[in-house]
Order: structure tokens, then C-alpha cells, then sequence
């Protein structure tokens, strides 16, 4: 934490920001190692440039605090005529009055927003998007053996719901089965997401939620699903035939793993990333199915199971060493059926490794 604090300030310093302010969520954890809910009461912690740390919450969240002397605390009660008071303090003793706070747009609510503004009507609120993504977007080596493990639980446990996996079972029971196997094999409670477990005609939306249809025989059937480790996502997708399909159908899986394969034995430091959409979506597009690629090749992967960098047609931003990214091409065609290949891919100082590596062929289930 020491380290990442001692970055921030530093960055703080080159983008002219005199502090940071974030609400719950993945940064905050990231520079505290601290987690609280979002919810109805506000929490807000401030960072300076000078290095001085602050929070403002709720009492009851007072015994997380219990050993950070590090931290100053502004606590409020149940009252929310009270509440404003904290957030006056905090400003009071870091002297941000007429200051520039960074905040970070994806994350923080009007709710927050509204109380800074109030206690620091002189105050200026620019965005510290850039500020935040230059200290997470290259990875640890602590930060990656929690993804890795992240990779290892979600492969063993989807091995395991396919143990459990029948003709006629419903999306839903089998979507139900991989997240009870993910708790099982060791993912933390709250997954990246809600696994997709989509089948036929539903596979050709790229994020289908799971409904009460029965899984057939002739289906393509798509699972995207991830675990979550010390805070870390991961984040795959495998397609599966469900007895004999279609050949075309087939041969889509074919392609995608083809422009899977592209998209990460390109990837390597230097490389805008951009260049790694362009080699997957190349190869589906000389297959003949380009307008059925509907979206990106890729996006950051992290303590967010979407961030930098993200992996679109043009993207300039360099791939460095720690970056972690997916790489998941698809093809989906409407009222037919689709498939994905997604995998987990860090950049080397020479190249790229795969998180991942749970078979990526097309695999017939029954």
C-alpha cells in the first residue's frame, strides 16, 4: 500500500489535482486494502498530494479502522442532518476548500458528489480517471498470482459443472450449477459476474442472461463465466456442442478459435492494442462472417472485470509488461446460435502468456 500511495501522489502532483476522492469500490480497496458497501449512507475517502489520508463514514464502520493510524476519520451517526458536518470537517482539515479534487466519474454518485460540493463549494471536481488507470493498468507480481488463482478456480470448477450437466437441463440450472461449483472450488462470494449460460438461438446474443429454456441436442452452447480471488476476477468463455450440430455451426467455432489464437500469439510489448483486435477480427472477416463480430476483441481485467486497456479496432494505447487483458472473439448468428473463446492473457517482457488454459476446441457434451 505504501508503494501504490507513494505512485499516487505522484500522479496526483503531474495531472495539477490536489486530492483524490473516492467512493466504495475496486480503487479505493486498491489504495486502502480497505472494503466497505455501497449503500445509502456515504463513504468517501480523500488522498492529497502531500500524502495525507481521510475518511469519512459511517460509526458503525468504525472497528475496520481499528488499526490504521494512518487514516484520519470523520464519523457521522444515523441522522442524515448530520452527515454534511463530517464531510465539512474533512475538507476543513485537509484544507481542500478551494482545492482540485479528482474523483472518479464511472464510480462516484451524485449522492457524494453533492455533499463534496456542498462542503467545498470553491472546489473544482475534474475527472482522476486517467490518474486512477495509470496506477492499476500494469499488474504485480501479487496482483497476478491472484488472478492466476482466479483462472485455476474457474477452470476447475466449470469442469466440475459439466459433471452435472444433462440434455433438457435449463440454462438457469445449469448457470445455477457453475456458480454453486465456483463457491465450492474457492471463488470469493461476490463473482465478477453472473455467469452466462446461453444455448441455441440465445447464444447469438453476445451477453444473454440465462432463461428457463431447455438445452437441445444441435445447440451451440456458450458459458462465460469467472472467479474472483483476494478481490481479482477472471474471466472466460468456452462454446460446447450439444451432440451433432449444424456444420456451419461448427465451422464458426472453428474460425472463432482460429481468431482467438491470432489475437494472443500477436500480443507483445509495444504492440498498440488495437493491433490485437485487428488480428482477430481479421481472420473471422476473411472467413466471410465479419458483420456477425459485434463487439470488441477484448478489455482490462482486474479488481474491475472490465477496465484498461480495452482491446477495440484503433486503440493506440502500448501493451507493457503486467498488463492483463481477454481476448474473445465471437461470431453470432441471429436466431441460430453463436460462439466465443475467451481467455486471460498477461503481457511478458517478451510477449504474452495465457492465464488460461482450459481446452479452447470446440467439445461435444453429449
Amino acid at each position: 500500500m505504501h508503494a501504490r500511495l507513494l505512485r499516487l501522489q505522484q500522479a496526483l502532483q503531474r495531472a495539477q489535482l490536489d486530492a483524490l476522492a473516492l467512493n466504495p469500490g475496486p480503487s479505493l480497496t486498491y489504495l486502502t486494502g480497505l472494503h466497505f458497501h455501497l449503500m445509502e449512507r456515504p463513504v468517501v475517502a480523500f488522498f492529497t498530494a502531500t500524502g495525507e489520508q481521510a475518511l469519512v463514514l459511517p460509526r458503525l464502520e468504525a472497528p475496520k479502522l481499528a488499526h490504521r493510524d494512518d487514516l484520519l476519520a470523520f464519523f457521522y451517526d444515523d441522522d442524515p442532518a448530520q452527515w454534511s458536518q463530517a464531510f465539512h470537517q474533512a475538507i476543513q482539515a485537509l484544507h481542500l476548500e478551494r482545492s482540485r479534487i479528482g474523483i472518479e466519474p464511472e464510480r462516484l454518485r451524485v449522492l457524494e458528489l453533492r455533499f463534496l460540493e456542498a462542503a467545498a463549494p470553491r472546489a473544482q471536481f475534474p475527472s482522476a480517471a486517467e490518474v486512477l488507470a495509470s496506477l492499476r493498468i500494469v499488474k504485480d507480481s501479487a496482483e497476478l498470482a491472484a488472478m492466476q488463482e482466479a483462472v485455476a478456480i474457474a477452470q476447475a470448477a466449470l469442469e466440475a459443472a459439466l459433471q452435472a450437466f444433462r440434455v433438457g437441463m435449463t440454462e438457469k440450472a445449469l448457470a445455477a450449477e457453475v456458480v454453486l461449483q465456483l463457491l465450492r472450488h474457492g471463488s470469493e462470494p461476490e463473482l465478477p459476474f453472473q455467469p452466462i449460460v446461453a444455448a441455441g438461438p440465445n447464444a447469438a446474443n453476445p451477453h444473454a442472461t440465462p432463461t428457463d429454456r431447455p438445452i437441445q441436442a444441435g445447440d451451440l452452447l456458450i458459458i462465460d463465466w469467472g472467479a474472483t480471488y483476494q478481490g481479482y476476477f477472471s474471466d472466460l468463455t468456452r462454446t460446447f456442442a450439444i451432440g451433432e450440430v449444424d456444420a456451419e455451426l461448427v465451422r464458426i467455432a472453428e474460425v472463432v478459435l482460429q481468431a482467438n489464437t491470432a489475437g494472443r500469439e500477436i500480443a507483445r510489448p509495444g504492440l498498440p492494442v488495437g493491433k490485437v483486435d485487428a488480428a482477430a477480427r481479421n481472420v473471422i472477416t476473411a472467413a466471410g462472417y465479419g458483420e456477425y463480430f459485434t463487439h470488441r476483441t477484448g478489455h482490462g481485467l482486474g479488481l474491475d472485470v472490465h477496465e484498461r486497456p480495452f482491446v477495440f479496432a484503433g486503440n493506440e494505447e502500448v501493451l507493457r509488461p503486467g498488463m492483463v487483458f481477454t481476448v474473445e472473439p465471437g461470431i453470432y448468428l441471429p436466431g441460430r446460435g453463436g460462439a466465443r473463446v475467451e481467455d486471460d492473457v498477461v503481457i511478458t517482457t517478451d510477449g504474452a502468456h495465457s492465464l488460461s488454459d482450459l481446452p479452447r476446441a470446440l467439445r461435444r457434451l453429449a
